[in-house]
């Protein structure tokens, strides 16, 4: 396993650093100019590299049988709709409506979870609803919501919280790793900790290249397929939604608590804003690297955490982190008044 995850880390570093001249012979670089930047133009999306290093290793990695055919389909046309939105962007609700039938494919063709370990004890079943349908079978109603509502979350939550360069390379690494981790030792999982371990490794030599100041970008079509892969490991095997929570707690409750407040103000929850705890920090005078910093050591902590915890304890450490994060956005809005 080892020797395959570094082989990963090196092809992904390599392919990286080509990617640094190539991108700008192509004429694909971002644009600072729309959000009032003063700076020279980056290569971007290099997410596009991670997508297809993935979609290469899969073949590989993966047995291939219906689900992962499915999650390949659906990851092919996340990154195309990503690819096409982060040259010339497109309609929120265009983004949204692709997203759904995406998240829609991949729970149709096998990607979902059962049951949901309480953590006040016992299970709460999503399979006591069925759906019967010619093409995919018989399919579980509740476990299709929860499925897709998770993966939409999750998918949009990294890509928000890309509004500093690094942020969502370091939090895909840490909860890959996190997830890996617990695949490997808890759950007796190779096969889903190899694939957890080689998707940290794609998301960790990215690290190397937009960590503060950064010399690429990876746009919403890296943001939004590490979000998606995250989402997909948290369900896959029995579920491993409480321990996913925990390592990405910062970009999924900040982008629960924006969406609540955008709602609450009568504002569309999926247009842009400043208004995300990352902004506030900036806005207080934080520097990137502090910022990122703080969510590698708050995703660290509490996923870290997650693999010795109990079901119950779990759902302990989740309230404290929401207070936390809760905490951190009123001391920072009262700071700003």
């Amino acid at each position: 396993m080892i020797p395959t995850v570094i082989t990963v880390f090196l092809i992904t570093v390599t392919a990286y650093a080509v990617s640094l001249q190539i991108f700008p012979l192509l004429g694909l670089l971002d644009f600072p100019e729309r959000y009032g930047l003063r700076r020279k133009r980056l290569p971007y999306p290099t997410g596009i590299v991670a997508v297809l290093l993935f979609i290469g290793m899969s073949f590989f990695l993966l047995p291939l049988g219906q689900k992962e055919i499915g999650m390949l389909i659906g990851t092919v046309l996340l990154a195309l709709t990503c690819f096409i939105d982060d040259r010339t962007p497109l309609p929120s609700w265009v983004r949204l409506f692709i997203q759904l039938v995406i998240v829609t494919l991949i729970f149709a063709t096998g990607s979902r979870i059962y049951t949901i370990t309480s953590p006040l004890g016992g299970f709460l079943k999503l399979d006591s609803l069925v759906l019967h349908t010619s093409l995919f079978g018989s399919l579980p109603v509740l476990s299709g919501l929860f499925t897709v509502a998770w993966l939409l979350l999750t998918i949009n939550a990294l890509n928000w919280f890309d509004g500093i360069s690094g942020q969502v390379s370091v939090i895909a690494t840490i909860g890959f790793l996190m997830l890996g981790c617990l695949a490997l030792f808890r759950n007796g999982e190779p096969d889903i900790a190899l694939l957890s371990f080689s998707l940290a490794a794609i998301a960790g030599a990215g690290i190397l290249f937009d960590f503060p100041p950064a010399k690429m970008l990876m746009g919403d079509t890296g943001s939004m397929f590490f979000g998606l892969m995250l989402g997909l490991l948290g369900v896959y095997h029995g579920g491993k939604v409480a321990t996913a929570f925990l390592a990405l707690g910062i970009p999924l409750i900040d982008a629960l608590f924006v969406i609540v407040r955008r709602i609450l103000s009568r504002r569309s929850p999926l247009a842009g804003g400043r208004d995300h705890l990352h902004h506030l920090l900036l806005d207080r005078g934080w520097s990137e690297r502090k910022i990122v910093l703080l969510t590698a050591i708050i995703g660290t902590i509490f996923g870290g955490s997650a693999l010795f915890l109990s079901t119950t304890q779990k759902g302990v450490a989740g309230v404290i982190l929401v207070l936390l994060i809760a905490g951190m956005h009123v001391w920072i809005r009262k700071k700003r008044m």
